[in-house]
């Protein structure tokens, strides 16, 4: 069953138990989802869907940045609520271990030394962190590194 088959289904779930709050996250994913296979011309792929719902999760988590400089702690448990509800749908993220373990393996393969080899790393990283990881925090991460060398 494609991820968004599962959502469909979870909004079905959602319905019928008047969860209110889980149902318009998931219809807001489901939106956002249709809007991305309207402007390919395509049904989505699970990695494609993936990338929509990080797109949703990241631009929550920019919210709540917002709502935290405006102390507006109710708005800002809303959202990590939101977020939980997405993050099931979402692979395990990694942890700040193995993304700093991930990150110098990729920089030794390569052999990259100094910032100025910072997109190459970033390409290798990106494919193997894809939806795994905030690209922020690996860009980074991998800028601290290069820079460090």
């Amino acid at each position: 069953m494609s991820l968004t088959n599962d959502i469909q289904a979870a909004i079905i779930t959602a319905m019928k138990a008047k969860d209110k709050e889980t149902l318009s996250v998931l219809r807001m994913a489901k939106a956002a989802i249709s809007n991305k296979q309207i402007e390919l011309g395509h049904d989505l792929s699970d990695d494609e869907t993936l990338a929509v719902l990080a797109s949703e999760v990241k631009s929550r988590n920019d919210s709540i940045a917002d709502f935290k400089k405006g102390k507006r702690q109710d708005l800002v448990e809303k959202t990590e609520d939101e977020i939980k509800v997405l993050a099931k749908y979402m692979p395990e993220q990694l942890t700040e271990a193995e993304l700093d373990d991930l990150v110098s393996q990729t920089i030794q393969q390569l052999n990259a030394s100094g910032l100025r080899e910072m997109g190459k790393v970033m390409g290798v990283l990106s494919a193997k962190t894809k939806g795994r990881a905030d690209g922020a925090k690996v860009a980074s991460l991998v800028k601290t590194k290069l820079g460090a060398q």
